[in-house]
């Protein structure tokens, strides 16, 4: 098993920044390789939802463990490549947040592929996906306040 765990600082509300991270239809503007979400079963923001998250024709199903708003989403997922645990908690720091995402892999090859993308910010990597989330839910936020 892998733990990665990442952090960022989101120029918008605990309250804004959970409900940009729960929006399954947006998930594919900060998630690299996403195409779509399907099969959502429930209000995302509950325990026991399950939904499809696509990549191409790869498919990873995913389960909410547990959902307070606007302070903690925990989810399992998994396909042949990556699967585990994702768990990002949402912490007030003045007027903002400060993200913090722990991803636990399950398996040899999850933890390869996680290994990869944990390196680095790049754009593609765990890190640069949580800053470009980050710069989305701070455009956001400033959307509905304008």
């Amino acid at each position: 098993m892998g733990v990665y765990r990442f952090e960022t600082r989101v120029a918008a509300s605990p309250e804004r920044t959970f409900d940009l991270w729960t929006n399954l239809d947006r998930m594919a503007e900060w998630v690299g390789g996403v195409t779509k979400v399907t099969n959502v079963s429930g209000p995302v923001d509950r325990a026991g939802t399950t939904y499809t998250v696509h990549f191409g024709a790869m498919k990873s199903p995913t389960t909410v463990l547990e959902a307070e708003r606007p302070r903690l989403f925990r989810t399992r997922f998994g396909n042949i490549i990556l699967k585990g645990t994702n768990l990002a908690t949402f912490h007030p720091d003045g007027s903002g947040t400060i993200l913090r995402q722990e991803l636990r892999t399950e398996g040899l090859v999850a933890a390869i592929f996680a290994r990869i993308f944990a390196g680095g910010s790049y754009a593609g990597s765990f890190q640069g996906e949580l800053n470009h989330f980050a710069k989305l839910a701070a455009e956001r936020d400033e959307e509905t306040r304008g």
